[in-house]
Parts: structure tokens; sequence; C-alpha cells
């Protein structure tokens, strides 16, 4: 049997429906869950307010539905808990809408109604309100305190979309405060509007490399945390976040005979550019833009192809001051940011003074 050339053609047709149909049922599922469990975080939640219903009420209620229907999942004491807090977040910017063919109906069960979005949020953010599940949406109400910084999160989720991991990632390093705060001189040296925004919004005034365990702090080196980085470029790459694909460390090029290295050398899709990390184990200083500089001049003139945009420097370095590193940036053309990093072996603020410092600790071992 002879297959036409359109056969190919067919199939990748077929398959795009395909897909496209599971992705759009995929989507109506989940709204259709989220609808269930806030109906039920309603019930739950205006039960505990009129009757005092404490946890052990919600662990009864939980094995009675065992009970009632065998093998249901999804309904332990600790989620229906966890209903109760999402409808609590969103009462006052969801609320319960009948469906179509149920309007005239006088009274309506839970199953019959679905989340609607009221006046105070946009139809775009109902959309990618939908697209999130459960466990995502939980993880960020548990860790985040503002409607902000929720909608924050679930439009990356919805738009990027996100895995819990990676969801639980960014919620760490706190992505909301970090994004769009580097000190850079992006406004001077980007001339293109939307790439000067993409730039702003691609890169973090802090990175967090809790993957870098450092056990002794003197043994810290930029190539330590160099081959750190390369040992777990995923973790790295998820850091840093979409759109990034890893080139090479150490990236070497000759000018008039003479070697030199980029410490590591990235490439974002979305920017077209690529992007130079020069690691710094110590405190920024001044001299640290001049060698980022001769850097970027080397890439765009040996390795940037014609159709890209200019080459981007960030400085990775233990400390910085933003003030030297604003005086700093004030004569310097390309394009570049200061970020920090923190790693594994640093002591979060909340516990430091609870603890001894790992010098002391030394000498009570001794």
């Amino acid at each position: 049997m002879i297959i036409g050339k359109t056969h190919s053609e067919t199939i990748k047709q077929l398959k795009s429906a395909i897909l496209g149909s599971r992705y759009r049922v995929a989507i109506l599922a989940n709204r259709e869950m989220l609808g269930l469990y806030f109906g039920v975080g309603k019930l739950i939640s205006e039960k505990t307010s009129q009757e005092k219903w404490g946890a052990k009420v919600l662990e009864i209620l939980s094995k009675d539905l065992q009970n009632e229907l065998p093998g249901l999942r999804g309904f332990s004491a600790s989620n229906i808990k966890k209903m109760k807090a999402f409808y609590e977040t969103w009462k006052d910017n969801f609320t319960i809408r009948s469906l179509a063919t149920n309007e005239l109906e006088e009274n309506q069960d839970i199953e019959n109604k679905l989340i609607a979005i009221s006046s105070s949020l946009t139809n775009e953010m109902e959309i990618y309100f939908q697209k999130v599940g459960f466990t995502h949406h939980f993880e960020i109400l548990s860790k985040t305190k503002t409607i902000e910084e929720h909608l924050f999160y679930i439009r990356k989720t919805a738009l990027e979309f996100w895995s819990v991991t990676t969801l639980r990632h960014h919620l760490k390093s706190n992505l909301f405060k970090q994004q769009g705060t580097l000190p850079n001189n992006f406004t001077k040296a980007i001339t293109q509007d939307d790439l000067r925004a993409k730039a702003l919004m691609a890169f973090k005034d802090e990175y967090l490399l809790d993957f870098i365990n450092i056990e002794d702090p003197e043994e810290e080196n930029e190539r330590l945390i160099e081959h750190e980085i390369v040992r777990n470029i995923k973790k790295f790459l998820l850091s840093l976040g979409t759109d990034f694909a890893f080139i090479a460390n150490q990236y070497r090029f000759i000018l008039d005979d003479i070697e030199y290295f980029v410490d590591l050398l990235f490439y974002n899709r979305k920017m077209q550019c690529l992007v130079a990390f020069d690691l710094k184990k110590g405190k920024f200083i001044p001299e640290y833009l001049g060698k980022m500089n001769f850097y970027l001049s080397a890439l765009d003139e040996m390795v940037k192809l014609p159709h890209e945009n200019p080459s981007i420097g960030i400085i990775l370095c233990k400390e910085k001051n933003n003030k030297v590193v604003e005086f700093s940036f004030r004569d310097v053309n390309k394009a570049m940011g200061v970020s920090t990093y923190k790693t594994a072996n640093e002591l979060p603020n909340e516990y430091k003074g609870l603890l001894p410092e790992a010098e002391e600790l030394k000498k009570l071992m001794d």
C-alpha cells in the first residue's frame, strides 16, 4: 500500500486535535474540581462558624464520606481543612454561581454550582486561576500572605506550566520580591523598550543556590561554586527561571593569542541574547565591571549571531552595596547587573543568634 504525501500532515492534524481536546478537558476538569473544593470549603467554613466544629468533627466527616463512597480520594480531614482555607482566602473575590441548566431550580446542591470570578479580578486572572491545580493553589496560599502575591504566583504557574517542585523553589527563593529588583544599567544600555522590559524581569536581585553546601566557608572559592553549579545545572536553571539554556562553563575565546574564559555562559530564548555570569566569592567591587565589559564586547564581536541581541552580563557575588553598584554603572554602556547568591550553609536571619556560629561550635568540640 502506497501512503500519500498528505498522510504525515493528516497524522499531525489528528495529533494536534487529540492533544488540544485533552488539554481543554483537563482545564474543564480542573475548573470543576476547584468549584467543588470551593463549595465544600464554604460549607465547612459556615458549619464551623455556626456549630463550632473542631478537628475531630472533620475526621468523623472524612470517615463517614469514605464509608458512603468507598475508594474516595482527596477528602481526608487535612484536605477538607485545606478546602476551608481555600474558600476563606478567596471568598471576597469569588462567588458561587449556578450552572445555566439549573438556574431555575430553587434548591441546588454543591455539585450543581461553579465558582465565578467577581468584578474585583480580571477575566485574564480567571483563566489563569482555573488552569492551576488545587495542590499548587494550596502551596501558594500556605507560603504567601497577600492577594498580590497569590495572584503573582498563580499567573506565573499558569503561564510557565510550573510543576509543584518548581513552584516550591520560587516560593522559597521569594521570587515575588526578588524579580525586577536587580541593580542594573539596562535603562541606559538597552535601547529597545520591549527587550529592556524582558531583561528587567529575567533576572533577580538574589539567587537561592540551596544545592550548594560548603561546610567550611574558608574553602569557598569561585571554582568550587562554579563546579557545584555545573554539577547541579538543572537546579541552577530552575533558579534562573524559564527560557535559559546552558552553553558552557569556562567558555573559551582567544584574543591576540591570549586565552580568556567566561565562568558561565547561557542563552536566553525570550531575549535572544547571550548571558554571561561572572562568579565572585566576596563583596562586589567596581573593578568587576571592567572585566565583564571586556567579556561582553568579545562575545558580541566573536560569538553573537547577526540576528541576536547584544549580550548581557551578570556579576554574581556574595555581597554588594547597591550605592556602590549604582555609581559603578554610570559610565558603563554594556548591559549588566549585579546579583548576590545564598547557599545552603547560610543560616536564615530568623535563626541567627539562636545557635552558635561554626567557629564557636568547633571550639566547643575541641
